[in-house]
């Protein structure tokens, strides 16, 4: 089975723990088999492995999720990756070239296509083997996955079938309604639309072809900035005639703000935090080493980071979006491909950062134009390269790099270095990438 999993958004309505850099997605907040916390992202392509463990599963993704992607999914993972944003058509299309000229799957080989954040049991793989096999057939271009409604949704678009068989054809595509229109199309057998589907990878370069002027996916990829930012189900799905839905009745949430979410952690507290037990259907998330105590609440929601704290009664946590947008503030945690950082202190003319890498990785070999930079070890072994110098270091070793000095670090170990920047301009912009020799 061809999988892409469409992984975008900044995921601001689950500030503090999501912002522009980490997204939703990549926070880990389900407990997994063994115990430990996983990301949604990582949760999803355990399930995808656990029932077909050959799937080839690629994520197309902007280039900020990268790093996180690789570090929660490892180094092989397939990634499409989109210079910037265009809309779905685009980044599907893309992917679907990538599947083809880079993964070589062969055109005629059907794909599904769906979101990386959903809640959902192993029974919903099972439905996506259906997609596949269903898309194979040829029946219809395009297969989607049509959710029986729980409840009459404003939040969904919904999908009319022909009838009431396990496969359909579909009549017709409502928008977004208000709930006492979903309560009609619901008595007339409408499914939710979850931007599930599958198609024969040739159909949908065709339909590229048709909309855009490219070679192959090396081309597409160079011209992507001058794309015309346009969704999938505009540019493919309101125009095509040969149509089915498949329908499924399993477990599925659309994981998109606190009140959904509080609703599928196993946990309710997840960090350090008590809740009183007078409390009533309370949730702490807490990334933060200060303890968090909760009382006398009722359906709330309490969850700290770096980024800020936010405490919110759970349904008017739905509408945090534009309070959030209002928020500058500094970058203070990032997953990268060799571990993570966060920030610690903020001063003028400083920043402190804790730096942890990966046992086996290395950053980058670069320097900084208009900063100095000073790496306290304080867990584990590893090496530094310092102008093309290599040196062991261990705990309690300090590393000192002058402006403009090249540098890298590796990480025999589990590495954890503090690291203090001083400069009068410091910028996550000032730095020049070196090839190491």
């Amino acid at each position: 089975m061809n999988i892409i999993l469409l992984s975008g958004g900044s995921g601001k309505r689950l500030w503090p723990l999501s912002n522009d850099i980490r997204s939703k997605q990549f926070i880990k907040i389900f407990k997994g088999e063994n115990g430990e916390y996983e990301s949604m992202v990582q949760r999803i392509y355990a399930q995808i492995k656990r029932v077909d463990e050959s799937a080839v599963v690629t994520v197309a993704t902007a280039r900020n999720q990268v790093s996180a992607i690789k570090n929660q999914l490892g180094e092989n993972i397939g990634i499409s990756v989109e210079p910037c944003r265009r809309d779905t058509f685009p980044a599907i299309a893309l992917a679907t070239m990538y599947l083809k000229d880079v993964m070589k799957v062969d055109v005629n080989e059907s794909v599904v296509v769906c979101p990386v954040d959903p809640y959902v049991d192993d029974t919903y793989f099972e439905a996506l083997k259906s997609l596949s096999e269903q898309s194979k057939k040829g029946e219809a271009n395009l297969v989607l996955m049509g959710i029986e409604p729980t409840y009459p949704s404003e939040k969904y678009g919904y999908i009319i079938p022909d009838d009431g068989n396990e496969v359909s054809f579909v009549k017709t595509f409502k928008e977004k309604p208000t709930e006492e229109i979903a309560r009609e199309y619901i008595k007339q057998g409408a499914l939710w639309n979850g931007g599930v589907f599958a198609y024969k990878l040739k159909y949908v370069i065709d339909k590229a072809h048709e909309l855009i002027d490219f070679d192959d996916y090396y081309d597409l990829f160079a011209k992507y900035e001058t794309l015309t930012k346009i969704s999938f189900d505009y540019a493919v799905v309101e125009k095509e005639e040969k149509i089915q839905v498949v329908r499924y009745s399993g477990e599925w949430k659309d994981i998109g703000t606190w009140n959904t979410l509080a609703e599928s952690v196993e946990d309710n507290v997840i960090g350090k935090g008590v809740i009183g037990d007078e409390c009533k259907n309370v949730h702490i998330l807490n990334e933060t080493d200060v303890p968090i105590l909760a009382m006398g609440l009722t359906d709330v929601v309490i969850s700290a980071s770096s980024e800020g704290i936010l405490v919110s009664d759970k349904h008017q946590s739905s509408y945090i979006k534009p309070y959030v947008d209002k928020f500058v503030s500094q970058t203070m945690f990032a997953e990268k491909s060799w571990g993570s950082y966060k920030v610690i202190d903020v001063e003028k003319g400083s920043l402190t950062v804790k730096v942890t890498l990966n046992p086996g990785h290395s950053m980058n070999y670069h320097s900084h134009k208009n900063r100095d930079e000073v790496w306290v070890v304080i867990e584990g072994e590893g090496r530094t390269v310092v102008d093309g110098m290599e040196q062991k270091i261990k705990k309690g070793d300090v590393v000192t790099m002058c402006a403009g000095c090249k540098h890298t670090v590796f990480a025999d170990t589990k590495l954890m270095l503090i690291e203090v920047q001083l400069g009068e301009e410091i910028s996550v912009s000032d730095k020049e990438k070196h090839e190491l020799k």
